[in-house]
């Protein structure tokens, strides 16, 4: 398992629009531009204007691996174990899967979901939370909000690097700033769910960047693991929190949306730079 450290904005010299890869280069989890139909960022988006089938068992009588839940934000998986420490601090690691691998409940536990190679045309990066010899724990892009599951990294099953890039959220002070390690590269005010469809908290994660081509309301959304815990379902997606920008700025400083985070353009210039996989965490 190789790791590596990703420069700022490397994909835009590893990965080609759409989510295809460069013959003969390796990927790195920065930005890509999915384009696509307004009407599947509009499934996909909550505030920003089905449950899966559980694994089934084989004649062996162990689940069959086709029948679990994807790990993807358009899943359900009410087995996965909750973020243990939805405050704390990473290393930095972030994964790609280069195959579908099972997601486990634990170090060689029951199987509760498949964690696929591409999320939304983007290629699937996840956070690692925690590392037992080729297990981590990660965070996944599904319902519950906290999700986190168990992958054996082992032999060439994912492709490893380092993001020391961080997105702090306090909706208490309307603020969104970015920091690469220690160093703060920017700090905006910004809008925040109303109280009655609130803004998430705790630990999320990019999950995709999305070119928007019909809307007028933001260029770039990028959508987080995060999901409305008030909408179950939104214009018949799965409630996906996102990152966008506002035909104005009517909403620095306010509680509005309907659970996204709405930002400036100077912020969402530098969102859009960072690699699939930040860690976004909103308290």
């Amino acid at each position: 398992m190789e790791r590596t450290e990703i420069p700022r904005d490397s994909a835009a010299r590893t990965i080609r629009r759409g989510g295809s890869v460069a013959p003969g280069r390796s990927v790195a989890p920065g930005r890509l531009l999915a384009v696509v139909g307004a009407a599947v960022l509009a499934l996909l988006v909550a505030g920003c204007g089905g449950d899966s089938d559980a694994g089934q068992a084989n004649a062996a009588g162990k689940p069959d691996q086709a029948a679990l839940p994807e790990a993807t934000t358009y899943g359900d998986i009410p087995e996965a174990p909750k973020d243990p420490e939805p405050g704390a601090a990473t290393d930095g690691e972030v994964l790609h899967p280069k195959r579908e691998l099972v997601v486990h409940d634990g170090v060689d536990g029951n199987p509760i979901a498949r964690l696929p190679v591409k999320q939304v045309s983007s290629p699937t990066w996840v956070p690692v939370i925690k590392r037992e010899g080729d297990w981590a724990q990660i965070l996944l892009p599904s319902r519950p909000n906290g999700a986190s599951g168990w992958i054996n990294t082992a032999g060439d099953a994912v492709e490893s690097a380092n993001n020391d890039y961080v997105v702090n959220v306090d909706r208490q002070n309307f603020s969104l700033e970015i920091l690469k390690g220690d160093q703060q590269l920017g700090e905006w005010t910004i809008g925040i769910g109303e109280p009655k469809y609130p803004t998430p908290a705790g630990r999320a994660f990019i999950i995709a960047s999305i070119e928007e081509t019909v809307n007028d309301y933001s260029p770039i959304v990028l959508p987080l693991s995060a999901h409305s815990e008030s909408h179950t379902t939104f214009g018949g997606g799965p409630g996906t929190v996102g990152i966008h920008t506002w035909p104005d700025n009517s909403f620095v400083g306010k509680a509005n949306s309907d659970g996204c985070i709405r930002v400036t353009k100077e912020a969402l210039d530098e969102l859009v730079k960072l690699p699939l996989g930040t860690m976004v965490n909103i308290v």
